[in-house]
């Protein structure tokens, strides 16, 4: 007869950190502890692509497109690739599809274990802390073509304000003030957001800015995709304040979409960029 008791190592007390404890109970759970066979495994796996992210006063909005490639082949049109991290923030992901989406569900339980076994949210700057840490253990994975590149935003409830958070490969973290771009398209997005992006926009025009963001890395980037009016299939975006996290539903993003598409049959390269002291300035 099988022993059916909870193993000790569930009823001691023990660290805060979801990823340290199956890292010493259970570490073949782990993402990063597996093996792979020599050689890059880049080509073989689904990549995700663009997401972009701005801030705007009491909090900010974060965006992807809805692509995954596998070389020159769509792998998947409607891959999701932002999540909620917890109540205040998100994360969206960049790089080989399946370990990044195993990486935001480890990330997601980790707050969650962090809160049940302290009693209290771990602050914006912990939780980014945390996700460095989650990255730099998948640069074994990263060194053989598997890289994780996410983007990690929320609203920092001791500042009141929205933040921004990049990575790279090693896991090294810098905040961005005003917006940023992560993925193969993020170079024509970053564009569109120098250009769209000011000081004082409403969350509304956020929304706008960061679909008139990814219309532009579409419209140059191959592996990120546009609006798909015919299959209906349309960016995620999140909006992130004081009230939590929220997704906009499909029919909104649809109808904004449409907005979009419908302007560029006018103005292919999207609209102009505010002028500076008090010049008209062109609907986002």
């Amino acid at each position: 007869m099988s022993d059916a008791r909870i193993p000790g190592a569930f009823l001691r007390p023990g660290t805060s950190s979801f990823s340290d404890f199956l890292a010493e109970n259970a570490p073949d759970l782990l993402p990063a502890r597996r093996s792979l066979p020599a050689g890059s495994a880049a080509e073989i796996a689904p990549h995700g692509t663009t997401i972009v992210a701005v801030t705007f006063p009491g909090g900010l909005v974060m965006a992807g497109d809805r692509r995954a490639t596998m070389g020159n082949v769509i792998a998947q049109r409607d891959i999701q690739k932002v999540f909620p991290a917890d109540e205040y923030s998100v994360v969206g992901i960049a790089g080989t599809a399946g370990l990044a989406v195993e990486m935001v569900r480890l990330f997601q339980v980790e707050l969650e274990h962090y809160e049940k076994i302290e009693g209290s949210i771990l602050s914006l700057d912990g939780k980014a802390n945390r996700l460095s840490a989650l990255i730099r253990a998948n640069l074994g994975m990263a060194m053989q073509g598997l890289a994780v590149v996410p983007m990690f935003a929320g609203y920092d409830l001791d500042s009141g304000t929205g933040r921004i958070f990049g990575y790279d490969v090693t896991g090294g973290r810098h905040e961005e003030a005003s917006f940023f771009t992560v993925g193969s398209g993020s170079l024509f997005a970053r564009g569109a957001l120098k250009k769209l992006w000011h000081e004082g926009l409403s969350s509304d025009d956020a929304v706008r800015v960061c679909l008139q963001a990814l219309y532009d890395a579409a419209d140059d980037d191959s592996a990120t995709g546009g609006p798909d009016l015919t299959r209906r299939i349309f960016p995620i975006v999140w909006v992130v304040t004081a009230d939590g996290a929220v997704q906009l539903d499909e029919a909104a993003i649809g109808a904004l979409a449409d907005q979009v598409v419908g302007a560029r049959f006018e103005r292919p390269d999207g609209p102009l960029a505010p002028l500076p002291g008090g010049g008209e300035e062109t609907q986002a």
